[in-house]
Parts: structure tokens; sequence; C-alpha cells
């Protein structure tokens, strides 16, 4: 079973002082069902100031000690909210480009994959806690729970689907082994067959 290194939101309990790591269960479900062994990546191995210094790493020892054979980007928080889970997924993007690992983005995910590649977000109205019709290269309906959405389809990668109002809903990268969805695989009553055997396919 392949080892798949999954990032995790950051929920801020401000009555008890705690920022908790976080992933929904379903995902993990979603994830063992298709054949992988998740391990989620704790947000606070790698801690920067706001001029960029590096004041804490250990990332880079937990990648060679789980030795992650794909990556997912969950969903959850928006870009720049929580400056530790943006560091840790992008130390993760580039850890997976330099060893050419697979790497699915899921929603912010994909927002992620994005921004790191050098492209721009927008906000978007209509598409949180709704449904939408894919056409192009994915043709299925899908859940949507988003606040952004990309700008344009970013250097070096390719659409895949867009949603009926025009809005980019999945991106593939032209060399790399790396997708992003815009909906969530998990909160489906039922996988479908559709995520299930594209996820296969990328993870090999």
């Amino acid at each position: 079973m392949k080892v798949v290194a999954l990032s995790q939101r950051v929920d801020v309990f401000p009555e008890r002082g705690e920022s908790r790591d976080a992933i929904d269960q379903r995902l993990i479900s979603f994830l063992l069902d298709a054949g992988f062994l998740p391990v989620p990546v704790p947000n606070g191995l790698c801690l920067q100031t706001a001029d960029g210094r590096l004041t804490q790493d250990a990332l880079h020892d937990w990648l060679h000690a789980v030795s992650p054979q794909a990556i997912v980007l969950s969903g959850g928080n928006d870009i720049g909210q929580c400056p530790a889970r943006d560091l840790t997924e992008g130390r993760l993007l580039a850890h997976a480009r330099c060893l050419c690992l697979p790497v699915l983005g899921i929603c912010r995910g994909m927002q992620m994959i994005a921004h790191w590649s050098g492209g721009e977000l927008k906000a978007v109205n209509g598409h949180v806690r709704t449904r939408h019709e894919l056409s192009g290269k994915i043709v299925a309906e899908v859940n949507s729970y988003h606040g952004f959405s990309l700008a344009a389809c970013p250097e070096g990668f390719e659409v895949l689907a867009c949603s009926g109002d025009g809005e980019i809903e999945a991106i593939r990268h032209r060399n790399l082994p790396w997708e992003g969805w815009m909906w969530h695989p998990e909160r489906e009553d039922v996988w479908a067959a559709h995520d299930v055997h594209r996820l296969k396919q990328l993870f090999g």
C-alpha cells in the first residue's frame, strides 16, 4: 500500500488558546478505500518569521522518515490565513517536484498548487454548498464549497474541466503527475467512480 502524505487544515480555538491540525475522517476513508495509506503531515514542523526566516525546520526529517510516495493537499482555510500551513504545503510541493511525486490538490489544495506555480486567484460567487456539471476532459456532476477560483490556468498546466459559469474546476500539470480538483471527493455519500479511477491512475 503506497504511503500518501496528507496536508491538514488549521482550526483555531481562541477560548482554549489552541491551534489544531485537523483532517476530515472521510478523506482518510476515501484514500484507504482507493488503496492508499494516508499519513497526516503536522503543520508545526517548519515555522518562519514574518520576514521569511525559518525558526524551526523538521519537515525534511519527517519526509525522510515517512518517505511518502504521493501527496494530497486537502481542503479548508484560505491561502494566507495560516502561514504555517502555507509554508508546509509549499515545502511539500517543492519536495514532490524534486522527486517527481504524484500530487492531488483538493479545493484549497488545487488553489495552492496554482498559487505556488505563479497563478492568481479570484473571488467567486455561487460556488459554496452547491453542485456543478463539469465539461471538458472530465464530465461529471460534483459538489462545490469554495469562495475562490483560479483567475487563469497557471503556466505549465492544462484545464481538465470547467463549471457551467466558466470557472476552472480541474487542472493537470503537463509534465509532472499533478492534478487539482476544486470539488471534495470525500464529501460524496458514495465515492464517485470517476474520482476513484482518476486517483488510482494519478498515484499508480
